[in-house]
């Protein structure tokens, strides 16, 4: 009996385990589908959703949601910790940017160094952050911060000029707004993750102080305050301004990938201006432009200057060293020369680099603009004609010199003209070694059709013009003429004229559209063109605006046959 009780027993007590252990199962299956929801449901909150959960009074200190707040806690932090930091940094600072400010002292100065450096008490603010898109720098993090600093700085400089005086000049009342650009890079997997950190002043927004002689008036010494003024704006941007950038390891490794590297090169050709501003009273300006990438003396150009003439002609070839394609631009300034005295800025206009095509010659007219960061000027300073090219290193595009060990001295035109199969008198005989340098000489047969012209302005009494066209070239002053169509403001002549050029590359075509009468006659308009795009392009026809009219354009049709040549220097 007991053992069939035994049995039972076992039935029944088998039988509630199993039971038992497919509840805890589905139970077990619940909690881990109920889990999954959960994580789900937290993964698809937003802050708001996160703000619903949690009061703010339960917030920890650091953690906040917007950019303003954010800016507000760092800047908070840094004011906390700027007297150790102007500690820590004023002695790091002198022995860095000492050997900088010698690097670019002026020739006036015999020598020019800190005598007291301390950065006061006022800590810098930040007033915006972001974060740019990786692609800016593959296996890195780009951020970009703005800082403003009004600070009361002590900071004393000891300069001694070339005639033995010593000056202690003070810099003070400084005022800075710029943007910084940190990069960390390259991420590793190995803490702080990341192997270097590279900053650079992105954009420098304003810059302002004032020099002052301990004990003097610094304006008593003529010069000296111009020199050290230029030498600090020199300073910083040779040594900090983007594209330079300053690397520094935070693991070891090699990091002279990251230093800034030239990229391309950036051949201008500066052809005129048109209806530039009078600054004489008597006579007119006597216009030059200066060009720059880096606002850099070493690598600023400077055109001849035009005198007496508002509408100045220079064709006249510049290049340029290309870092950062996507962010650099090409500035040129004109200016109306006085002298003796300071000259006096006309206008200035900027080019952005990143909208020039490699390889493609660019035609712009740009606006002379008062002043580049205030672009809403309706003034009527001026216009400035430019041909740009642009060739990037390292593609079919930028077969042409190195610019640290220049053997011949070729543009980006002319290499492409002696690298293509024309005929060269002495091209066999250049040796890739030879010391000389070369210029091209581009001599062919320019081919002119004057085809027609529309929408010539009026001159005559009856409403109409009797027009013809007269072509010159620049250099050799070449002239020929078309016939003259009477009653006409829609003139058609399809005639061609065919010029032997000597020097293409630095050559002109002058266009004049005249109107003919019997007493006289009457300048309709001008086109003035390089014969950049002929020689590249071989044949262009194109419809040209007249310049200096109301109305009108004309259509010519350019062929070019060209044999270049090679001279040593």
């Amino acid at each position: 009996m007991s053992f069939f009780s035994g049995i039972f027993l076992g039935v029944v007590v088998g039988v509630l385990l199993i039971i038992a252990l497919a509840r805890v199962g589905n139970i077990r299956a619940k909690h881990r589908s109920d889990l999954a929801k959960t994580i789900a449901a937290f993964a698809r909150m937003t802050a708001q959703d996160s703000r619903k959960i949690l009061p703010k009074e339960f917030y920890p200190s650091w953690v906040v949601f917007t950019q303003r707040q954010k800016l507000n806690w760092l800047n908070h932090q840094l004011d906390k910790i700027w007297p150790y930091v102007d500690e820590a940094a004023s002695e790091l600072i002198r022995s860095n940017v000492e050997p900088v400010l010698e690097q670019f002292r002026p020739a006036v100065l015999s020598s020019l160094k800190f005598s007291k450096l301390t950065l006061g008490t006022v800590a810098p603010h930040f007033t915006g952050i972001a974060v740019l898109e990786d692609e800016l720098e593959p296996n890195g993090i780009t951020l970009e911060l703005e800082m403003q600093w009004d600070g009361n700085p002590n900071i004393v400089l000891d300069i001694k000029t070339k005639l033995g005086v010593s000056l202690p000049v003070q810099v003070k009342d400084v005022a800075f707004t710029g943007l910084f650009r940190l990069i960390f890079k390259p991420l590793v997997d190995e803490f702080p993750c990341f192997g270097a950190l590279c900053y650079s002043l992105r954009k420098k927004k304003n810059l302002d102080f004032k020099l002052k002689i301990v004990g003097g008036d610094i304006s008593s010494i003529p010069g000296v305050s111009d020199a050290i003024e230029e030498t600090i704006r020199d300073a910083i941007e040779g040594t900090i301004t983007w594209p330079v950038r300053m690397i520094v390891p935070i693991i070891a490794g090699d990091y002279s990938d990251l230093e800034v590297k030239p990229v391309g090169t950036l051949e201008v050709k500066l052809v005129q201006a048109k209806e530039l501003t009078n600054k004489d009273i008597i006579g007119k300006s006597d216009p030059y432009a200066v060009l720059f990438v880096r606002p850099l003396k070493e690598r600023m150009k400077t055109s001849k200057t035009i005198n007496n003439q508002l509408n100045p002609i220079w064709n006249e070839h510049f290049d340029f060293i290309v870092e950062d394609a996507s962010t650099q631009h090409l500035t040129i300034r004109v200016f109306d020369d006085e002298g003796v005295q300071a000259s006096e800025l006309i206008g200035c206009a900027q080019v952005a680099l990143k909208d020039l095509e490699p390889g493609k010659v660019k035609d712009v007219w740009l606006k002379l603009l008062k002043d580049l960061d205030i672009q809403r000027d309706n003034k009527n300073r001026g216009q400035v004609h430019l041909e740009l090219l642009y060739y990037p290193f390292g593609t079919d595009q930028g077969r042409h010199k190195n610019p640290f060990n220049p053997d011949y001295a070729l543009t980006s035109v002319e290499k492409v003209l002696k690298t293509a199969p024309t005929g060269s008198e002495d091209a066999g005989s250049r040796k890739p070694s030879s010391p000389k340098k070369r210029d091209t000489i581009v001599r062919g047969v320019l081919s002119v059709t004057v085809i027609a012209a529309e929408d010539l302005p009026a001159v005559d009494y009856m409403g109409k013009a009797d027009p013809y066209v007269v072509l010159i070239m620049k250099k050799s002053e070449t002239k020929v003429k078309t016939r003259v169509v009477h009653d006409t403001l829609n003139p058609v002549w399809n005639q061609t004229f065919d010029f032997l050029v000597e020097d293409a590359l630095h050559d002109m075509l002058m266009v004049e559209v005249w109107d003919h009468d019997t007493f006289g006659k009457d300048k309709l308009g001008r086109v003035i063109m390089t014969l950049t795009r002929a020689i590249l392009e071989g044949e262009i026809q194109d419809c040209y605006p007249l310049e200096g009219a109301k109305s009108g354009r004309i259509y010519l049709n350019l062929k070019w046959a060209a044999q270049p040549l090679f001279r040593d220097n």
